[in-house]
């Protein structure tokens, strides 16, 4: 990852046992334990980005119409 430690989330914003349910679905998959981890940075990136296109168009509601 090239961000900034202070950009990344210390928290986790995805909920690990529906992304790994949600897999299940899809076929006979496992999910590796650092699989969560980036993808919970890439969430938080596509958050982050979502909220600078709110700022850019005055709005102060992150809408769908901003991801």
């Amino acid at each position: 990852m090239s961000k900034k430690k202070k950009d990344l989330p210390t928290d986790m914003l995805i909920v690990k046992s529906k992304v790994k349910e949600y897999v299940k679905t899809l076929g006979d998959y496992n999910v590796s334990s650092e699989f969560y981890e980036v993808f919970n940075h890439k969430v938080a990136e596509m958050i982050r980005k979502a909220a600078k296109r709110t700022k850019h168009n005055n709005r102060k509601t992150v809408a769908a119409r901003d991801v």
